[in-house]
């Protein structure tokens, strides 16, 4: 792929990549360095349509959350591995139990009507969340109701926690709303309020106009604001277009209506790479691609003994799924923390393929192969004291999903195991089989998006067996006892090291079997300069670097890059 750029770096092994150091080194006729300066608009093509410009109500909406992301800033953001960084607020202070959180807001952080930001805007947009009509998820409205959020001063507030939680920062991230011109405002109300279509925010960017289409917003024109507290971005204006669907988002581009499309799929993908000028850059997606075994199923015993899950693991073809089911679009999973977070273990590799390894681990767990049965025959099927290795995948009914589940079913039928799948609808899995703990094993996809702190405690403890989402029934203790501490003290040294001993852990009991990690593509003209884009949280982090990207630049020596307030 000639024109794809991996802009994700995953630590293993402990190395370091270190490109260009040598550069300035050797000897250049003509040393002048490009410096970018202000100017020049950049226009994207965005898949699905613009519903509300409220970073109160963008849950469930990725082309309003791409937009929100220029408009609207919260009082953290976070790094390419995921830990937090001043953003709103300049700095804060957490107390040595993790139940309070107190921050101090940049004095010279201004709305884009010229209002400056205060404690009450903090206020008012967090107390959104708790209001009893709050209509986002039910868990982030549950979380926001247990929590006392006091005014200490005009530039400070304090976050009063019920308990020890050291994943809060992950949601004060939240754009901020002025106060100033919503007071009063309930979160039902913000439903249909007009400030959806005439947002006021504090971001790099602010509302110029709507682009209409057929009579309808078909995109927005966004305009640097010029009083931005943070650095300055070079390109003056960005505007976004939405189209219903990724080939008319590419479509758009070949016709010369925009110079960016956020997503490709796999058919627009293979376009992109053939078309001169466009770059294709690749970073991975916080979701992994997983099979749940359910370790309590009364009929399916095998399933706790930790040989036959390794077993089933070692003889997965992972690799072949992603070159040939995903065009290479994927990476394989270590372990149950994204590569790229602060808290992955570094040393941890993806178990291989080994279907050798794999017969010697059954055999050894006592379930043998009949007398003379060739692979490939219907009874080439293991078995221990006359119980055949045999059980049911659940997997969504869309064609990625079943060809991966039927890759799994042959890769698993050639070490004697026997696998009956069963297609459901994709929504169904989850409300139907997952949650009701009704499956045996099932084939989904865990998304991760939007918090960027690793916890992995709400899928693996032990007190989410029975009605959260520690769907396959992990129980063990040591594990647990990690995962508790993890989630209660402030230190990331210390959560680091926690997290560590759960992730060797989980590689060692496979409680379930994690395959790949999907690949996020997008692709800009090669005419913008200056993009870095990083591993990603969410897919509007691609503009968490977007103040350093340029169309115009003169020719200079030595000059210094612009810096931030």
């Amino acid at each position: 792929m000639r024109n794809i750029r991996w802009q994700f770096l995953i630590a293993i092994g402990g190395m370091i990549l270190v490109i260009g150091l040598l550069l300035g080194q050797s000897p250049d006729v003509d040393n002048a360095t490009p410096l970018p300066v202000r100017g020049g608009s950049y226009s994207e093509a965005l898949v699905g349509q613009i519903v509300r410009l409220n970073p109160v109500l963008d849950f469930f909406n990725q082309v309003d959350r791409d937009i929100d992301r220029l408009l609207f800033t919260g009082l953290v953001r976070f790094d390419t591995r995921g830990q937090p960084v001043p953003d709103l607020a300049e700095s804060w202070a957490v107390s040595a139990d993790a139940t309070l959180y107190t921050f101090t807001l940049r004095s010279n952080a201004l709305w884009h009507d010229g209002a400056p930001v205060t404690a009450d805007d903090v206020i008012f947009t967090f107390s959104k969340l708790q209001d009893a009509d709050f209509p986002g998820p039910a868990d982030l409205h549950s979380l926001w109701q247990q929590i006392n959020i006091v005014k200490l001063s005009d530039l400070t507030v304090q976050f009063q926690l019920p308990e020890p939680y050291a994943p809060f920062f992950d949601y004060v991230a939240l754009g901020l709303l002025p106060d100033h011109l919503l007071r009063g405002v309930s979160a039902a109300d913000l439903i249909d309020h007009p400030f959806n279509l005439e947002p006021i925010g504090t971001g790099p960017f602010r509302l110029d106009r709507f682009l209409a289409q057929d009579g309808e917003p078909g995109g927005v024109s966004l305009v640097a604001f010029d009083d931005f507290y943070g650095q300055a971005p070079y390109l003056e204006r960005v505007e976004f277009r939405t189209y219903p669907s990724n080939q008319e988002a590419m479509d758009a581009y070949l016709a010369g209506a925009v110079q960016g499309i956020s997503q490709l799929d796999i058919s627009t993908l293979a376009t992109a790479l053939q078309t001169p000028g466009l770059d294709v850059h690749a970073t991975m997606l916080p979701r992994v691609s997983v099979v749940f075994l359910n370790l309590r199923h009364p009929e399916k015993a095998f399933f706790t003994d930790k040989r036959i899950r390794q077993a089933l693991l070692l003889a997965t073809n992972r690799q072949w799924i992603v070159d040939q089911l995903l065009d290479g679009q994927g990476v394989l999973a270590a372990g149950p923390i994204l590569p790229w977070s602060w808290a992955f273990a570094a040393e941890l590799e993806p178990a291989p393929f080994d279907p050798g390894q794999a017969e010697r681990l059954l055999d050894a767990a006592g379930w043998v192969l009949p007398t003379g049965a060739a692979p490939g025959a219907a009874e080439y099927v293991r078995s221990k004291d006359e119980v055949p290795l045999a059980f049911e995948l659940l997997h969504a009914s869309d064609p990625l999903h079943t060809q991966a589940a039927q890759a799994l079913q042959t890769n698993w039928a050639a070490v004697g195991v026997q696998v009956t799948l069963v297609p459901v609808d994709g929504e169904a899995l989850l409300s139907e089989h997952l949650q009701p703990r009704d499956y045996q094993a099932a084939l989904t996809d865990l998304n991760l998006s939007r918090y960027p702190d690793p916890d992995p405690y709400p899928f693996w403890h032990d007190s989410q067996i029975e009605t959260g989402q520690n769907y396959g029934g992990f129980d063990d203790r040591n594990s647990s006892i990690w995962l508790e501490q993890a989630r209660t003290t402030p230190d990331f040294g210390r959560r680091a090291d926690l997290y560590a001993s759960f992730q060797h852990r989980f590689q060692d009991q496979v409680p379930a079997l994690l395959l790949y990690y999907p690949v996020h593509d997008l692709a800009l003209s090669a005419s913008i300069q200056g993009v870095s884009i990083g591993p990603m949280f969410d897919a509007s982090d691609r503009f968490n670097g977007i103040a350093g990207w340029y169309l115009q630049a003169r020719r200079g020596v030595g000059a210094e890059s612009t810096t931030s307030p």
